[in-house]
């Protein structure tokens, strides 16, 4: 078994007084060589967008983008003529393909939103744009795994597609629960709230924790926690 862990406090940070942004990874103004990508993994950003802020259309280009919110809402505008708004339960995935663009915006007056932006690495490049967007139950995640996005090929009933052998996997855990994730490639474990143990390794809010080589790992939850894996392929 392959571990790599990294804690909350390491991340990037970016304040630029509308978006607080922590990076997992080299992002933007932050690069760090050691924090590149886990696998097809290339971004984990955790924003924070104030009310009545957001970031204007810009272009996006062979990349898979998974937006999961925390709490608030956020719009969304793109070139595919889609206009949206994504709220706490739902996903949004974007395979942008040959290009897009697209903008995101916290119509709120009062409420900050906070969501996870994922970037992954698609399998191959210049495919047709898709997006799609999907309210998820959120008692089909209790104490079980809830796969929120598959391969387009391999597509798994009720999940969302990306171009890419990936799965990403949602869990609501109750306090002394104790089971087993089976590994499909690599897994990252990004803990959004509480507290686990993950290989023998006490995982905290916002920590994560990169698991390869092996085929499966037992994660007990310490208090009442919400776990995401990330699932992809490793080279």
């Amino acid at each position: 078994m392959k571990k790599i862990i990294h804690k909350s406090e390491t991340r990037g940070e970016a304040n630029h007084g509308w978006l607080k942004s922590f990076h997992t990874f080299s992002f933007a103004s932050y690069q760090n060589s050691e924090r590149m990508n886990f696998g097809m993994l290339r971004v984990l950003n955790d924003d924070v967008v104030q009310p009545k802020m957001g970031f204007g259309t810009h272009p996006h280009k062979n990349m898979e983008i998974i937006s999961i919110p925390i709490s608030g809402v956020l719009s969304h505008k793109d070139s595919m003529d889609n206009k949206r708004s994504i709220e706490v339960g739902e996903v949004q995935v974007m395979s942008a393909g040959t290009g897009l663009t697209h903008s995101e915006f916290n119509d709120s007056k009062t409420d900050a939103v906070n969501f996870l932006q994922l970037w992954i690495i698609p399998e191959a490049e210049n495919v047709t744009p898709n997006y799609e967007q999907k309210l998820f139950s959120e008692a089909e995640r209790k104490n079980k795994f809830q796969v929120l996005v598959s391969p387009k090929d391999k597509q798994i009933k009720g999940s969302l597609p990306i171009n890419q052998q990936g799965y990403i996997s949602m869990i609501d855990l109750e306090a002394d629960l104790k089971t087993e994730y089976e590994l499909k490639n690599g897994a990252y474990f990004f803990l959004i709230e509480g507290e686990v143990s993950i290989a023998d390794e006490i995982i905290k809010r916002r920590d994560a924790i990169g698991i390869s080589e092996t085929e499966k790992v037992v994660i007990k939850a310490n208090k009442q926690s919400k776990l995401l894996i990330i699932d992809v392929p490793m080279n």
